[in-house]
């Protein structure tokens, strides 16, 4: 049965990652990139990281970057971010505003699956819906990236020996625990997915005590990874467009 309620749990985040809308790059490929620039032991990056981050007023994660781009106006600017943002997140939900009077761009576009920890009872897979927000002036970019929240799937019983204890009496106590699952209040999928959400100025690396320490290491330092990422697309975007054929003279 735990075998079972596996590869359920497997053929869910697969379907999720196969129907997520296109972003800057995916899962797979942020791990690589993070592994390369912070390395695998994922609790000494989240250590080193917590030494040089903070977090804003509404206690979030919260990145901001200033991107010059002489000689172009703002017109051109909206121009090329607007196309940029259009390109990668495809879900037209994700841009939540596009004001070219105000030279502002929201997207807010969620990135599945960053983190996936199996622990001793539960398992716990991490995804994050940052904002991220572009404000264009003649000649110059600023962009903002905040996350407040991680998105967490959790799947109960599905830890290391988590089944053992997988027996009615259990199940009734393990709800009446977590009976504010909203995955499990909202839909009809297996009982023991529960949609969680943690704050991440309440874990680890910023509360040194705590018990899910091994997930949020790794997801903290994805989280990051991400920002620097599209940080690095949107001034690529700015200075030599998205595709690279981009030209006046046409």
């Amino acid at each position: 049965m735990k075998k079972i309620f596996s590869w359920m749990l497997t053929a869910i985040l697969a379907c999720g990652a196969m129907s997520a809308q296109a972003q800057v790059m995916k899962a797979a490929d942020l791990e690589k990139y993070a592994k390369e620039k912070y390395g695998d032991k994922w609790l000494d990056a989240a250590a080193n990281l917590a030494k040089e981050l903070t977090l804003d007023k509404n206690e979030s994660l919260s990145y901001q970057q200033v991107i010059e781009a002489p000689g172009k106006t703002k017109a051109q600017l909206y121009v090329a971010l607007n196309y940029w943002a259009t390109a990668t997140f495809k879900d037209k939900q994700a841009i939540t505003l596009n004001d070219k009077d105000a030279g502002c761009i929201i997207i807010s576009s969620s990135i599945d699956g960053i983190a996936d920890h199996t622990g001793t009872l539960n398992r716990y897979v991490v995804s994050i819906t940052p904002v991220i927000k572009i404000d264009i002036k003649e000649g110059r970019v600023r962009v903002t990236y905040t996350v407040q929240n991680y998105d967490i799937l959790k799947a109960e019983a599905a830890g290391w020996i988590g089944g053992i204890f997988d027996n009615s009496s259990n199940r009734t106590d393990r709800q009446n625990v977590y009976g504010d699952g909203k995955r499990l209040k909202g839909d009809n999928t297996d009982r023991r997915l529960y949609d969680e959400q943690w704050e991440i100025a309440k874990h680890y690396p910023f509360v040194e005590k705590d018990n899910k320490k091994r997930t949020c290491s790794k997801a903290l330092v994805m989280t990051h990874a991400y920002s620097n990422a599209i940080m690095d697309k949107v001034e690529e975007a700015i200075k030599n467009g998205i595709v690279g054929n981009e030209d006046e003279d046409w």
